[in-house]
């Protein structure tokens, strides 16, 4: 599975969803993809990145999306 390519460990970045084997959270390759650099750039830029990463990082994002609970009443 995918995002078995993220990890928690509270002893990196403060226990921020990360790539294995790498400091790169979750959120940085987002914010560089949301900022506009292609996946390609993101690659070359981070070599230890692998496209199997990035697509994890968005099936990670994907799915704590789904999770969000929306109170009606806010």
């Amino acid at each position: 599975m995918a995002i078995d390519r993220i990890v928690i460990d509270p002893a990196i970045r403060f226990g921020k969803p990360t790539v294995r084997g790498t400091r790169m959270t979750v959120g940085d390759v987002l914010g560089y993809l949301a900022s506009g650099m292609s996946e390609q750039e993101l690659l070359a830029s981070f070599p230890q990145l692998k496209h199997e990463d990035v697509l994890a990082c968005l099936a990670f994002a994907a799915e704590r999306e789904r999770r969000i609970i929306v109170d009606p009443a806010a």
